[in-house]
């Protein structure tokens, strides 16, 4: 004779598999549209650095939302802390080209700098890339991202991505990976965060003193 205990038992394992179930079909990959990459193979004259992540040699593994998730940054107005950026146009930053050619950036000046997109509405988000340079093999310095309810940053600011283990932004110190730059940009996994603005902060990198931003998506709904 079967116990109710057990009957119980099974019953909830049925339901936690089907819900599993359930949410993996609400789930789909994002279709993330890549440049050409510029350079090939993985970078070997990086420096050696506890805070630097091995680059891997596999292309990243597709990125799982909910179905109906799309790029909310495509042609939103984008803010820097630098109102006289050396190259390019912060429009530059949210205008879909990725790829690394000249006129497809905007470049700031040396020390920490950061760029705003204002999404025009609060939204559930989910992934957040950024390309910052990756026409050269090089690491950018105190990666930070940032979300907030207002343009100054100062309602409910979350910090998803953090870096800067120097604390050189003084927003404290980060426990985050630095990474090598490449044509796949830095996906940083937001977790359904609802936010309608979104801040990026670094400080140079291995390469350059200057703080250049290539592209940045934002997807949610």
């Amino acid at each position: 004779m079967i116990s109710n205990k057990t009957i119980l038992a099974t019953l909830m394992a049925i339901s936690l598999t089907c819900g599993s179930k359930a949410l993996a079909a609400d789930l789909e990959p994002i279709d993330i549209k890549l440049p050409i990459p510029a350079f090939m193979g993985t970078p070997t004259d990086l420096p050696a650095n506890e805070h630097i992540e091995k680059p891997s040699d596999k292309p990243r593994a597709p990125f799982l939302a909910p179905k109906g998730v799309k790029n909310l940054a495509k042609d939103k107005k984008v803010t820097s802390s630098d109102k006289s950026p050396l190259t390019g146009t912060t429009d530059l930053v949210t205008d879909g080209d990725k790829e690394s050619n000249d006129s497809s950036y905007v470049e700031l000046h040396r020390k920490v700098q950061w760029i705003q997109i204002d999404l025009e509405a609060e939204a559930e988000l989910y992934a957040i890339i950024v390309w910052h340079a990756h026409n050269t093999p090089q690491v950018y310095n105190s990666v930070i991202v940032q979300l907030a309810d207002d343009a100054d940053f100062t309602k409910n600011v979350r910090t998803i991505f953090n870096n800067d283990y120097e604390n050189a932004a003084g927003l404290g110190a980060g426990k985050d990976k630095q990474y090598c730059e490449n044509f796949e940009g830095k996906l940083v996994d937001v977790k359904g965060e609802k936010a309608r603005y979104v801040r990026l902060y670094s400080k140079g990198s291995t390469f350059s003193a200057l703080n250049r931003y290539t592209e940045v998506e934002v997807y949610g709904k």
